[in-house]
């Protein structure tokens, strides 16, 4: 008897721990940088996040934060500080991401949308004037940030 395996799904981290870099972008002074997540987006379209991506093959964390700063923010990185890390497990959908969440600052006259499939909107925001609706992983991400604050 020949027996078909269940289908696996696609993306890694609904199957096996993903490493992903979390950032939150600061101006160095009092603002943070949110984007909204689009239709495109893996989950929860319509909600501010910071930036994510995962950690690639060979790539330290710091290479793959600069990395993802370029693709969504169109910028450069110009200060990167790790924060924490973070042990994230999800039911809708079922996923398992280890975070490793950064502080990085980058110059606001040289940001711009980068990812238009996977946010439709950027903008900055103080930590006491926050949009709605927020990512489910937005609050401890900030808890994060605002612990390490000088």
């Amino acid at each position: 008897m020949i027996c078909t395996p269940p289908e696996r799904p696609k993306d890694r981290a609904l199957r096996a721990p993903t490493v992903s870099c979390v950032f939150v972008c600061h101006d160095g002074a009092d603002r943070i940088l949110l984007a909204r997540r689009s239709t495109g987006a893996r989950d929860e379209p319509g909600t501010w996040d910071t930036g994510a991506g995962a950690l690639e093959h060979g790539e330290t964390f710091e290479d793959a934060v600069r990395r993802e700063v370029r693709e969504e923010y169109a910028a450069e990185a110009l200060a990167v500080e790790t924060l924490g890390v973070r042990n994230i497990l999800r039911g809708d959908p079922v996923s398992h991401w280890v975070a490793v969440i950064f502080a990085v600052r980058v110059d606001p006259a040289h940001v711009a949308l980068g990812e238009p499939h996977k946010f439709d909107a950027i903008d900055w925001f103080s930590l006491h004037r926050l949009p709605e609706p927020q990512h489910s992983q937005l609050a401890e991400t900030l808890t994060l940030f605002s612990a390490h604050r000088p």
